[in-house]
């Protein structure tokens, strides 16, 4: 997994809903790490998918040791410095626990950014916390005094929609309002994913991306055709290719194949693969994306 993000992996309840249990997980070399996760399990406010889980809502760490996560050693020596875990409701049933994890932050361009509105507080969404790499300083802090009315910014944008929203040029972009700091470092795209949470507080996840060390090689959206026969990209970036074809000139997917973005659109759960191909090999994430109790979208990150 040569990307921003060095593992994952999928945290589902048991059969009595009584814990969480592993999954899947995608963890590059950090077979020392993916051994320890494999054989734990997190009860409701255990751990970091134990605590997003308790919380509903996500969670993200950039420090993982003198608090709750448990896999702190481990995550060190696996050069492992940050995670944020995306708890996925489906109305109020928890379907998975979807824990991302970042190395140094001298490792590369980048970013991941939790962003939070409070209803009771605030018409405007804030910076919750931030994975920021090489050369970010000045996009962290000004992502720390940045607050974004809904619709405004790659994070209000993705929370007015209630989708996805991919802007492939950030410095080009009206849309994004740091598109100076994000050039100054490399950072060419950005992504934005709403969050599933059990209250009335909205979230939106940003990977913000490095054209030399992109957090995913290729990212797309798919969602339901209009007969709900299939699903359909709704949208797709490839670092290789641009822009690839995508609404009635794009691919379709039918419903009942085995695909991993199917399983994630028919299930809410994240779904994870390693997909055969020439040469280097390829590691597919699902995300379902949930609007309205339901799963609207299925956002795919190849690594």
């Amino acid at each position: 997994m040569n990307s921003f993000i060095k593992a994952c992996e999928i945290w589902t309840p048991s059969k009595d809903r009584s814990m969480l249990e592993f999954s899947a997980g995608l963890f590059g070399n950090a077979t020392a790490f993916a051994a320890q996760s494999r054989a734990m399990c997190f009860g409701r406010d255990e751990g970091l998918p134990g605590r997003a889980w308790e919380s509903g809502h996500p969670i993200m760490l950039t420090q993982l040791s003198g608090g709750y996560f448990r896999r702190a050693a481990a995550a060190a020596a696996a050069d492992i410095h940050c995670a944020v875990a995306l708890p996925i409701f489906l109305f109020d049933t928890l379907t998975c626990v979807l824990v991302f994890f970042c190395g140094a932050s001298h490792q590369g361009a980048g970013a991941l950014e939790l962003w939070h509105n409070d209803p009771r507080v605030s018409t405007d969404m804030s910076l919750v916390d931030g994975h920021f790499g090489a050369g970010g300083e000045a996009l962290e802090a000004l992502a720390r005094d940045t607050y974004l009315p809904r619709g405004t910014g790659l994070a209000g944008l993705a929370w007015q929609q209630g989708a996805a929203v991919l802007i492939d040029d950030l410095g080009q972009s009206t849309r994004f309002l740091r598109g100076d700091s994000t050039d100054a470092i490399g950072i060419k795209r950005g992504l934005a994913i709403p969050c599933s949470a059990l209250n009335e507080h909205h979230y939106t996840l940003n990977f913000l991306s490095a054209s030399l060390a992109p957090i995913a090689h290729t990212i797309e959206s798919w969602g339901a055709v209009a007969e709900g026969s299939g699903l359909q990209r709704l949208f797709g970036f490839s670092e290789s290719q641009g822009a690839l074809p995508a609404g009635d000139d794009g691919p379709t997917l039918a419903l009942e194949s085995d695909s991993c973005i199917v399983a994630a659109f028919k299930t809410g759960i994240a779904q994870v693969a390693d997909l055969p191909g020439a040469g280097e090999s390829v590691s597919l994430i699902a995300i379902p994306v949930i609007a309205d109790g339901q799963v609207n979208e299925v956002v795919t990150l190849y690594l």
